[in-house]
């Protein structure tokens, strides 16, 4: 069994559900013409790596004309929501192929819009993008932009501080739509040539056999140990979610093997659930690809990606490490058994599946670290070796029509996944463009530093408050650069690493997979193995406490991200904070009496805060 990248319609950043068929197209030409559009994707994509220097707004405009059709038209239901989202596509796409043509000629009006026809383009472009977020991802973050939009429009009327003096019109839309200050800045940018990249080369290995690999080489790894099946589901979501990056896509596809392996084997069904939501939500923090995170913080940063992804490495491992011990405090409360012998894969079988991911990952990793070209381009090395490895099945077998289906399969999932994400990532872009234009990051900056008192760590719960809170109803990645673009100057005004602030702002944006009361993870996998959602999430609550110490543990702690700079002391650290984790775990979740449970959570908590010599 293979798993694939399904995702619960409207989950937060998810892939988009398959696209139904426009009337008189038969299924088979319906796909094929998917199948192109999805082709188109791809080429264009690594085309851009390969093709020279093209111009941003060139480049970035095209990048949302291939990504509307998906978002508008292919995944709408009934046949309203495809004739108006046609309708709506056929305008935006319309507008960024004027865009892209007339790119000279606008470079030089330096944002300032010069006609009715001009503005009156910006504001369809404005609002097809939130029409598409809006249809991709449901409300919130179009709702939030919306705002921002009407604040930029009309803000010059709100009295006292949280005002600002006013912005021409033709020079308010002209920097969101025609410079690089809106749709078309740092972040899309970082949309076009670097995440779908990863993007695409993830749809590859998701194709063929590297699913299946990472199944494998996880139960021949953990499936002999006491809740074996659980680890199984830790170790395949950690290696599944480093290339996906999305949690809830995560859970489908593992959790399809997974959960019914622990309800066979007599897991309560509260734990299995939120064995799956919380081994899955760590896939956003997991080195090397962190979903489209890492790539937003490296533009964000300045931190070269390996850096980002040394820095990510020791606290990811961190938290699949409480997760781990948690399973084994479970196990000793339920005797949860290992999985069944005739349910092992062969060694044969490990070793050959193992390849179809290994192959890939080790040209990306040889390329990127040994050869020193670019991510993107050691991506399309990676994306050849995958697919190379198509046409290949475990029993080292060739097929043509399955090798067609699959790269038909890469084509499908590539398009939706990087139309999902342009769609989040325009979206958000229209925030942070209003942000710099009227200056209202500053303005919420200062209300986090009056309010914690010029303090860092009141400042640091304000923020952590307010990435749950957004993070709730905004993808993972959407709510990390929103928050960090309000809340991390004042974080690195009071002494934080930009780094370190951006790594404790995008783990805290994460909270909402497993917190209560919008935690999309348990939601699916409640769902998929029939239990009440309200009972997933205290196990994974608990489970997953890492998610809620670790961040602050890089604070208390900072060596514990700087591998780059010294293995030693980062070791050490991470040492620290793992014996800290161990205490929390077996207090939250033994079975000690309560006295001697709070004991260790206190001696946890005391061991990773207090830093060493402290």
């Amino acid at each position: 069994m293979h798993p694939t990248s399904p995702a619960e319609p409207g989950r937060r950043g998810d892939p988009a559900p398959a696209a139904p068929l426009r009337p008189g197209l038969s299924p088979s030409a319906g796909r094929l013409a998917l199948a192109a559009l999805g082709l188109a994707v791809i080429v264009f994509h690594l085309g851009l790596i390969f093709w020279g220097l093209v111009p941003n707004l060139v480049a970035r405009p095209l990048h949302m004309a291939l990504a509307l059709p998906w978002v508008l038209v292919f995944a709408a239901r009934t046949p309203l929501g495809r004739g108006s989202g046609a309708a709506l596509a056929a305008l935006g796409i319309g507008g960024c192929l004027w865009i892209a043509w007339h790119h000279g000629m606008l470079a030089d009006q330096y944002g300032f819009l010069e006609s009715d026809f001009q503005i009156a383009l910006a504001a369809v472009l404005l609002l097809v993008v939130l029409e598409a977020a809006r249809r991709a991802i449901g409300w919130p973050l179009p709702l939030i932009a919306a705002l921002a939009l009407a604040y930029g429009l009309w803000g010059h009327h709100i009295p006292g501080e949280f005002g600002h003096s006013g912005t021409p019109l033709g020079s308010f839309l002209g920097t969101l739509v025609i410079a690089e200050g809106g749709l078309w800045g740092s972040l899309t940018g970082v949309s076009v040539s670097v995440v779908a990249i990863f993007v695409i080369f993830g749809a590859v290995l998701n194709a063929g056999e590297a699913g299946q690999g990472f199944m494998n080489i996880a139960a021949a790894a953990a499936g002999r140990l006491k809740g074996g099946a659980a680890k199984v589901s830790v170790l395949s979501s950690a290696l599944f979610g480093s290339i996906s990056g999305s949690a809830s896509a995560n859970v489908a596809s593992t959790g399809a093997i997974t959960l019914p392996a622990m309800t066979r084997l007599g897991y309560p069904r509260p734990l299995a659930g939120a064995v799956e939501a919380v081994a899955s939500s760590g896939g956003q923090i997991m080195p090397p690809l962190m979903g489209a995170g890492a790539f937003v913080m490296v533009e964000l940063t300045g931190v070269p990606y390996t850096g980002v992804m040394a820095a990510a490495l020791l606290p990811a491992l961190l938290y699949f490490f409480a997760v781990w011990i948690g399973i084994n405090a479970f196990a000793s409360r339920y005797d949860l058994p290992p999985i069944a012998a005739e349910d092992k894969p062969s060694g044969r079988d490990v070793a050959i599946t193992s390849a179809f991911f290994l192959i890939p990952f080790t040209v990306l990793m040889w390329a990127m670290l040994g050869a020193g070209v670019t991510p993107q381009y050691a991506a399309c090395l990676a994306i050849l070796a995958g697919a190379l490895l198509l046409p290949v099945d475990a029993r080292l077998s060739l097929d043509l029509a399955r090798t067609a289906a699959r790269l038909e399969n890469a084509c499908l999932t590539a398009g939706r996944q990087v139309a999902m994400i342009a769609a989040i990532i325009l979206c958000a872009s229209i925030v942070i463009g209003v942000l710099g234009i009227t200056g209202l990051g500053v303005k919420i900056t200062s209300l986090i530093l009056s309010g914690s008192g010029g303090m860092l760590w009141p400042s640091l719960l304000l923020t952590a408050l307010a990435c749950l809170v957004l993070g709730m109803e905004v993808p993972t990645t959407a709510a990390y650069v929103i928050c960090v673009s309000v809340a991390g100057p004042a974080l690195t005004s009071l002494g934080l690493e930009p780094l370190q602030a951006h790594l404790f702002v995008f783990w805290f944006a994460l909270l909402s997979t497993i917190t209560p009361p919008v935690c999309g993870a348990v939601f699916i996998a409640a769902g998929m193995v029939g239990e009440n959602w309200l009972k997933v999430a205290g196990h994974a609550m608990a489970l997953g406490v890492g998610l809620y110490v670790i961040p602050l543990a890089m604070v208390a702690n900072p060596d514990v991200i700087r591998l780059a700079d010294g293995a030693l002391p980062a070791l050490l650290a991470a040492a620290k904070i793992a014996f800290g984790l161990a205490g929390i775990s077996y207090g939250l979740i033994g079975a000690a009496r309560l006295p001697v449970r709070a004991a260790m959570v206190a001696a946890g908590v005391a061991c990773i805060l207090v830093p060493i010599g402290g």
